[in-house]
């Protein structure tokens, strides 16, 4: 399955790498499908938000590919992300997830 929507309501996130241009491994800048607009990337720590006893369980950090270039959001900013989506991948015997969303906004 392919590009679920995902509602990250009860998390917090807080970026942990300000948003790039989207490159592959031969240096080339990564663009969306079927046009020449360049993708952006940006690394998250996930973390849940406090249960009604006090527990927070782990977090994680994440790496979210971006339509739009998002303005103004540095390291550290606390965000929301809009439209967000996750895919699953497999190759090569390894597998994982891939995150998506249209951009990102200051929580």
């Amino acid at each position: 399955m392919r590009n679920i929507p995902v509602n990250m309501a009860g998390f917090k996130l807080r970026v942990v790498e300000e948003p790039s241009i989207k490159m592959d491994q031969e240096g080339r800048v990564l663009t969306a499908y079927g046009t020449d607009d360049p993708l952006y990337v940006v690394g998250v720590f996930a973390k849940p938000l406090a249960t009604d006893d006090g527990y927070r369980g782990k977090g994680e950090e994440l790496k979210v590919t971006l339509s739009v270039n998002p303005q103004g959001i540095e390291e550290g900013d606390l965000v929301e992300l809009i439209g967000a989506t996750v895919s699953h991948w497999e190759r090569d015997g390894r597998s994982g997830l891939t995150w998506k969303a249209q951009s990102l906004k200051a929580a």
